[in-house]
């Protein structure tokens, strides 16, 4: 079994990787997303400018209430922020604040991240939502 300091070091090795094949330009910027412990974070960034166009957190009013959408829809439960549903709720809320600033294909940086739970909801609220990747 891998320690948290091994598990960090091979997520960050893997960030790196993906870091020089994906770039984020103001046409098609990219979506950089971030897991802490309790909350799930996503920015849309143009790396032609160094800015971030829209950025939203699992933590955030309109997430929350997109949340119980979803709950009241697919019948499913999120007890906390770092579910799966609140990550499909933050791509979903994400896209929709994307598409208000006319932007509607985007590059997924999943940031070292594997492609499964959080990381997977999101990008599939976010295309759900609208986006193209």
């Amino acid at each position: 079994m891998r320690t948290k300091r091994e598990k960090k070091s091979s997520r960050l090795r893997a960030k790196l990787r993906i870091k020089h094949k994906i770039k984020g330009t103001d046409e098609r910027p990219r979506i950089s997303v971030f897991k802490s412990g309790k909350f799930t974070y996503a920015q849309i960034i143009s790396d032609d400018s160094q800015s971030t166009l829209v950025s939203a957190a699992s933590n955030q009013e309109e997430v929350v209430k997109a949340i119980s959408k979803i709950e009241m829809e697919e019948g499913k439960t999120a007890k906390s922020p770092k579910s799966v549903v609140a990550a499909k709720a933050l791509g979903i809320v994400l896209a929709e604040r994307a598409k208000a600033k006319n932007i509607a294909s985007v590059v997924f940086d999943r940031n070292g991240y594997t492609y499964t739970g959080r990381i997977q909801a999101l990008a599939e609220g976010a295309r759900q939502g609208g986006l193209e990747f």
